[in-house]
């Protein structure tokens, strides 16, 4: 059914569900849920799949890349437990959804995508939304950002076999990581890597399904 934009209650009421359907995932924390108000997943959504915005699933993105489905954006983000004074890197900008929400939350967000094409268009977004603590960077995410570390939280929105390095050694002591981990062709995990005085502490969260981390630069 497409939703005709002139009718702001049937919009209202899609969103409604859209925020039922988080909760019943999950997704309790009240400040991610009022972030993930905020933050209209409709603007990152283009073309044939719009209409499904306010659907929990993945969609198809430029660069052959998705934006995540918004219960596991959710559930990663309240993982995350980013705080007012954080500063945030996420690896994998995307179509932009996760950093934006971020943004409600921490005091300064970075994130990382190897494809230009799609650093441009979450840039584009930002500032369509006021976005001021949120910095865009194409680069190789896999090696993090060491001129801006360390970080107090780092989210990672593409799998790695395993939790990259030089990503944990730029977390902050009691920073927390969030990470898929597993083969692209097989089942991953949602790792929480804690960083604590005497080294790191793991904890298995969920199933999952992403793109794999990939080093190196895209082409567009």
């Amino acid at each position: 059914m497409t939703i005709d934009a002139e009718d702001p209650e049937e919009l209202a009421q899609r969103k409604m569900r859209f925020l039922f359907a988080l909760r019943s995932r999950g997704v309790t924390d009240t400040r991610v849920l009022t972030a993930m108000e905020k933050v209209d997943r409709g603007l990152f959504v283009r073309g044939i799949f719009a209409e499904r915005a306010y659907e929990d699933m993945p969609l198809p993105i430029a660069c052959g890349q998705t934006i995540s489905q918004p219960s596991v954006v959710g559930l990663m983000t309240q993982a995350l437990n980013v705080g007012p004074r954080d500063t945030v890197l996420e690896v994998g900008t995307g179509s932009g959804y996760q950093a934006a929400i971020l943004a409600q939350l921490a005091r300064r967000v970075y994130t990382v995508d190897r494809w230009r094409r799609l650093v441009r268009e979450a840039q584009d977004i930002f500032h369509q939304l006021g976005l001021v603590n949120v910095t865009a960077i194409t680069g190789d995410g896999s090696f993090g950002l060491p001129d801006q570390a360390p970080f107090d939280r780092i989210i990672v929105t593409a799998a790695a076999e395993d939790p990259p390095g030089p990503l944990m050694q730029q977390l902050k002591p009691g920073g927390i990581m969030v990470v898929p981990v597993g083969q692209s062709d097989a089942v991953q995990h949602l790792i929480k890597v804690t960083r604590g005085e005497k080294g790191f502490e793991y904890e298995e969260l969920r199933q999952v399904r992403f793109v794999p981390l990939v080093e190196g630069l895209g082409t567009e």
